[in-house]
């Protein structure tokens, strides 16, 4: 099972971070109820080990101008894995695309994009996007509003599953 080589207090040291990535390292270890030092190289370890990719400031889009988010469900001409990877790589290019998925099933990749205004993302739509190499057709949604925004992993059910397997 993923996260069986954390224990309760790494469980908790990623909770309490991923709820307030700000907080000291004194705080944090009187959350989680070690001292300092220990809490640190936890931290740090939990760094080194992938299980925390990076600290984040959560910015509001459109408090920056970028009023339009779209989702564009992309179908490429070839799913070879070479295909998949200039796509991908080609992608990453791209500022208005924030997000990259590949699916499985009839769309291969679905993009998250954001962009001042319509005419900005219909450019980027037409000069770049539906024009790349491979792309076979592009399906986009425009997001009227949003229900739930939550990066986070949902650490209750992580717990579920901790106990359910001890």
């Amino acid at each position: 099972m993923a996260g069986a080589k954390l224990d309760d207090i790494d469980r908790k040291i990623l909770a309490e971070l991923q709820a307030d990535g700000r907080m000291t390292n004194v705080e944090l270890a009187r959350r989680v109820g070690i001292s300092a030092p220990p809490c640190l190289r936890r931290v740090r370890a939990l760094e080194e080990l992938g299980f925390i990719r990076g600290y984040h400031a959560d910015i509001d889009p459109r408090e920056l101008g970028f009023e339009v988010q779209v989702f564009a469900m992309v179908r490429l001409a070839m799913q070879s894995e070479r295909d998949l990877s200039a796509f991908e790589a080609l992608v990453c290019g791209w500022p208005l695309v924030r997000e990259c998925h590949m699916l499985n099933g009839e769309i291969d990749f679905i993009l998250k994009c954001v962009s001042p205004d319509l005419p900005s993302f219909q450019r980027f739509l037409t000069d770049q996007l539906t024009s790349a190499p491979n792309v076979a057709s592009v399906k986009t949604s425009l997001v009227i509003r949003g229900a739930k925004d939550e990066p986070a992993v949902p650490f209750e059910v992580v717990e579920e599953r901790v106990r359910a397997a001890g």
